[in-house]
């Protein structure tokens, strides 16, 4: 077999040692073409009974901010020889991470097999053939960075907003803190009859129904995080009064998911303007928040060198939203981008996100 690299692969030499639970060896050598290869080779033989007559494929996914190497299960359908169009997907760039820790492919393909089983069960439970069942009720906006999603950009309808861009993403479960959801292309805009003008008249009403807008002091989130581990009165000992307009303010939402689209809905900032009586700087922490200070607490510039420091060192990729600071004028109430960071992209990788699964609506 040839890897698609180029390089000749031989399973039976590269399984080896890892599938004995040997450690070393070199097993923690494998480079990533060839675990791809050899995961795509052997992970029916670790699924359980019932998946006979699937079949893998690899296929390169564009996800926000970056590109990822997903493993799908195609699942034949018994009354005809096609396969189910929704898939249990796993990423392979995350379990590669993982096995360059452990060092052992077999418990990989363990895992590999045991999230795609959860997956497909998890697709029978939620019925999701319904996926398109009623789904303006179910369409949400989400905001990404431009200049970071060109690619992704050109097989989606979205809205320009400053540097970022509004998507658009139907939900098919929603958690307390997690949404599982299906990002709406060209192809499902067109299939389910919405133009973009009409996906966005739609998930702006929908957005602050699913997930209602929050704008906290920085101190109330972090009473909200020490309130079950820290008795009152010594939290008030840690968390000072400061001044309102000292203040950081977190604009999010209720779920803390996708959060930073609250800003879409200017009626919040111009609440919390005109509290502190000044205009804001908004900081883009994440795409799950953005921190809200006083206009005259700062130089937009400096708090924009905070944002890209804390961006590259803390968050991980896909978390990301902006290296810039934004400006909301009180009067005008009109947000407008403040800096200009030279650093318009956001992919010097730091962490990677945990190994997750999702389903995938074929278009």
């Amino acid at each position: 077999m040839v890897s698609s690299s180029g390089m000749p692969v031989s399973l039976k030499t590269d399984l080896r040692f890892p599938i004995t639970g040997q450690q070393g060896h070199g097993s923690r050598n494998i480079h990533y073409e060839m675990f791809k290869e050899v995961i795509k080779e052997q992970i029916l033989n670790y699924m359980p009974k019932g998946y006979e007559g699937c079949k893998v494929e690899i296929c390169p996914i564009l996800r926000v901010n970056q590109k990822l190497d997903a493993l799908e299960l195609l699942i034949p359908m018994k009354e005809s020889r096609q396969f189910m169009d929704v898939k249990p997907r796993i990423y392979l760039n995350y379990m590669y991470k993982d096995y360059k820790e452990n060092g052992n492919l077999k418990e990989t393909l363990e895992m590999v097999a045991q999230t795609l089983d959860d997956g497909y069960r998890d697709i029978k439970e939620n019925k999701t053939s319904s996926f398109l069942e009623n789904v303006e009720d179910k369409l949400f906006m989400q905001l990404i960075n431009e200049e970071q999603n060109k690619e992704l950009l050109k097989t989606v309808p979205y809205r320009q907003f400053q540097d970022l861009a509004i998507v658009y993403r139907i939900a098919t479960k929603i958690e307390p803190n997690q949404v599982h959801s299906a990002l709406v292309d060209k192809k499902l805009a067109e299939k389910i009859g919405m133009k973009e003008s009409d996906l966005y008249d739609t998930a702006i009403i929908n957005t602050k129904k699913l997930f209602p807008p929050t704008v906290k002091s920085m101190n109330e989130v972090l009473f909200g995080l020490m309130g079950d581990a820290m008795p009152v009165g010594e939290m008030i000992g840690v968390v000072e009064e400061e001044p309102l307009e000292q203040l950081m303010y977190v604009i999010s939402n209720e779920q803390q998911v996708n959060g930073a689209t609250s800003v879409l809905y200017e009626e919040e900032l111009h609440k919390l303007a005109e509290k502190l009586g000044t205009d804001l700087y908004l900081m883009p922490s994440s795409i799950h928040e953005l921190i809200a200070v006083s206009a005259d607490r700062g130089a937009a510039d400096e708090l924009a060198q905070m944002v890209t420091d804390i961006n590259m060192s803390e968050l991980r990729l896909d978390e990301r939203l902006s290296n810039q600071v934004y400006h909301y004028d009180k009067e005008l109430r009109k947000i407008t981008i403040a800096t200009d960071t030279p650093n318009k992209r956001l992919d010097r990788i730091v962490a990677e996100p945990p190994t997750v699964y999702e389903t995938k609506k074929l278009r």
